[in-house]
Formats: C-alpha cells, sequence, structure tokens
C-alpha cells in the first residue's frame, strides 16, 4: 500500500476505533449454543419431578390413538407423505426420550390459584416455590433447558415477583448448583428501566447465592410499549442494550399483547397482523446480537372430540411451519398433546430442506461442486447454521449431515460463524 494510503488508513482506524468497538459489543453474533424448539409453560402449582415423562407418556397416548400412521399425519397436519414417512417414527423416538426441550416453571399467569383468599396468597406461593425447587433438585438435568416465570416488575407485582425468584434460587442453590440450561423470564416488560432493574436482581443474586455462571433472563414482549416507546423508537432494542449482555431471548406474548392492542379475542393469534408487526421489530432488534426469539402459543388446544383434536393438530403443525419459516425457531407448548406437532412440522421443515441445503453447503466448500446456485458467505453462513440446528434438535442425522455436505461438524460450525459445535 503506497504511503499515502498507510497514513490514511491509520487515520481511518483512528477516526472509526470507537466505533469498532461499540459496534463489536452490541453485535456480537451467536454464541454457538442450542436453542430449544419451544418452551413449555407449567403452571407452578402443577409442576413436579415426574411431569416431564408423564407429557411425553400423554403426547404419545394421544399421537397413537388420533394417528393412524404417516399417511394420517400426513393428512393431517399438511406435511408431504414421503416426509411423513421419515417423521412419524422421528417423533415417536423424540417423544420417549427427550419430549420437552424447554421448561417454564409458571409462577405469573399460569399460577392464578382463584380458590385461595386474597390474605393466605403469599403463604400459598411461597410454599409452592419452595416445594417446585425442591422437586426440580430431584433431577434438574430431566429437560436439556429449565426456568421459572415471576411476576412482573410493575408496581402492583414488583415484590412478589422478586420475592419468588429469589426463594427459588435461594432453595435450589441449597440443594444442588443450577442447572446448566437455567433462565429465568421477566413478563410485562413496558419500560427499558425494567429491564435494568433485572440487571440490578442478578447482580443482587449471583453476590447473594453460588452461582456458576452469570444469571441469563429472557423478556417477553406481550405489552405494545415494549416494541413502540413513548418517543416512538423501537423499545425493544433498547431493552436488550439495558440488559448488558444478560438477555437471553425474546419470547412474544401472543394474547398479552393482542389485548393490549385491542384485537376481538375471536382474533387474537400468532399470525394476526398486529402480531407479524411486533415480531418483525424483535427480529430486527435481535439481529447480530446473539439474541434468540421465540414466537408465542395457541390457545387452540388438541382435546375434546377425535376431530376436534385433529383441527387442532392441524392449525398447530401450520402456524409451526409459519414461524419457522420467518426465522422464529422457537415457540410455546402449553398442554402435552401439542408436542406431536410440534414435533412433526418442526422435524419436517429441517428435512424438506436437508438435500438442497446441504448440496448448496457443499458446492460452496468445493466449487468443483455444482448445486444450481452462486451463495454468498452470507448465504453460507445461513445453509451451515440451518443444518446444525435440525441436528441438535433431532430432526436430522450427524452421518447425514456430513455425508451430504462432505465435510463434518467442526468445519460447519465454522463456516456458520459458531465458536463451537452443539453437543
Amino acid at each position: 500500500m503506497p504511503t499515502g494510503l498507510h497514513r490514511l488508513a491509520a487515520a481511518l482506524d483512528a477516526q472509526l476505533a470507537d466505533t469498532d468497538a461499540a459496534y463489536a459489543a452490541t453485535y456480537p453474533g451467536t454464541d454457538g449454543a442450542r436453542q430449544p424448539v419451544h418452551t413449555v409453560y407449567l403452571p407452578a402449582d402443577r409442576y413436579d419431578a415426574g411431569i416431564v415423562a408423564r407429557w411425553g407418556a400423554d403426547a404419545l397416548d394421544t399421537l397413537d390413538t388420533h394417528i393412524d400412521g404417516p399417511a394420517d399425519l400426513a393428512a393431517v397436519t399438511g406435511i408431504e407423505p414421503e416426509l411423513a414417512e421419515t417423521v412419524l417414527p422421528l417423533v415417536e423416538a423424540k417423544l420417549r426420550t427427550e419430549p420437552i426441550e424447554d421448561l417454564r416453571i409458571d409462577f405469573e399467569d399460569g399460577f392464578t390459584r382463584p380458590g385461595i383468599p386474597e390474605h393466605e396468597r403469599d403463604a400459598d406461593e411461597d410454599a409452592h416455590v419452595a416445594r417446585a425447587a425442591a422437586e426440580l433438585a430431584t433431577d434438574p438435568t430431566a429437560t436439556p433447558f429449565v426456568g421459572i416465570r415471576f411476576k412482573s416488575f410493575e408496581a402492583a407485582t414488583r415484590r412478589r415477583g422478586l420475592r419468588t425468584l429469589d426463594v427459588f434460587v435461594a432453595e435450589l442453590t441449597g440443594k444442588c448448583a443450577l442447572p446448566d440450561g437455567f433462565v429465568v423470564t421477566l413478563p410485562k416488560v413496558t419500560a427499558p428501566e425494567q429491564v435494568a432493574a433485572m440487571v440490578t436482581v442478578c447482580e443482587h443474586l449471583e453476590a447473594t447465592y453460588p452461582l456458576a455462571a452469570p444469571l441469563r433472563f429472557e423478556i417477553q414482549i406481550e405489552t405494545p410499549q415494549a416494541i413502540c416507546g413513548p418517543d416512538g423508537t423501537a423499545a425493544v432494542a433498547t431493552m436488550i442494550r439495558a440488559a448488558r449482555g444478560r438477555c437471553s431471548g425474546l419470547h412474544y406474548g401472543t394474547y398479552d399483547y393482542s389485548a393490549a392492542c385491542d384485537i376481538a379475542a375471536e382474533y387474537q393469534a400468532m399470525d394476526h397482523p398486529v402480531a407479524d408487526h411486533a415480531k418483525a421489530t424483535m427480529q430486527v432488534a435481535a439481529a447480530g446480537t446473539g439474541v434468540r426469539l421465540s414466537d408465542g402459543s395457541t390457545n387452540r388446544l388438541p382435546v375434546g372430540t377425535r376431530d376436534e383434536i385433529r383441527a387442532a393438530w392441524g392449525l398447530h403443525a401450520c402456524l409451526i411451519d409459519r414461524s419457522l419459516r420467518r426465522g422464529f425457531y422457537q415457540g410455546w407448548d402449553l398442554h402435552p398433546a401439542q408436542l406431536p406437532t410440534r414435533y412433526a412440522a418442526t422435524f419436517a421443515f429441517y428435512r424438506r430442506s436437508l438435500a438442497t441445503a446441504a448440496g448448496r453447503v457443499a458446492a460452496y466448500i468445493d466449487p468443483a461442486l455444482s448445486s444450481g446456485y452462486l451463495d454468498e458467505p452470507a448465504t453460507a453462513r445461513a445453509l451451515a447454521a440451518f443444518l446444525l440446528r435440525g441436528r441438535s434438535c433431532g430432526a436430522l442425522t450427524e452421518k447425514e449431515v456430513c455425508d451430504r455436505t462432505g465435510t463434518n461438524l467442526d468445519h460447519l460450525a465454522r463456516l456458520a460463524g459458531r465458536p463451537t459445535v452443539v453437543k
């Protein structure tokens, strides 16, 4: 480089040093850790150490009762018949071995306790906090990810939510280490200041109890104020910054958000335009930050008659596929009978594109091959990440991914911009 350009480049390095550092800190990219395909929200009073096995058994029983083989699964869910042949046994295996990937013990909206008198509710919640922590301590690795949702930091519920979180962490750490996949959920956030307050709480818990790793939390986006601040800015982006690296995910709350936007109950849904607007804003705000996205839930449960169950399954599978195609790789489930379609739709999504995605990666790695696409590095990263996601949830095997791409998982992880391979 000529001397004059050397001096100019040095001057630009100095001029942009602060900008470079700020960008690197704000947009660190993915850490490569596994992301669950769903979060199961379970009211705390219904939680015990055997719940995961029971949900898996209930899901399998419902699947066996109401689906008559792969062709029937295809008819109910809209999955291509040839895919259903492969997907159905994968779903059955998943329900036997890992029916719930992420479990959230819920002390917020799911913990209503209407039969408990007002003056007894604090004592009742304290008892369930201690009981749930003791149950979790008996098998903290029953699911890869686990945590609690406590009441919001709005003035009316702040003290109760704080007490629940503190007592749960105290009880659990008194019996065992926090599970590696432990995360807490901060609901009904309306201002970045509440997120900053959550950082303060995390720092207090880390100073008070023996936590092996920094405590991280999810922000639930279920108020319009979390999307659009009073000054018209995207408040969710400010909330991510306010978390100071502790925010692990943004979870969309379908029904609270829709109701706050004055959508009639019959039309509140994951695919309503107000939901798409909120989630698109979340997606742009989180891009490059390493913060994961989760769609919400459908409240159309697969219960009742055979026809009602199958209709609910068809809707659930369609909504999951819609979310996946839009880059939301996680959602909420609320009932054991939703697990079959969670995994059927998810596995079909990855298997449907396996051949094309793997072929494009192979051709990107080896220019002597042709995939029919001219892929740039950013697309190659997305293709590699897609294959790694499919493998981590059980939709794809390591062998078929490696055989079809002509490389190994470590190489795919580097191609995807990930520091490690998720085991």
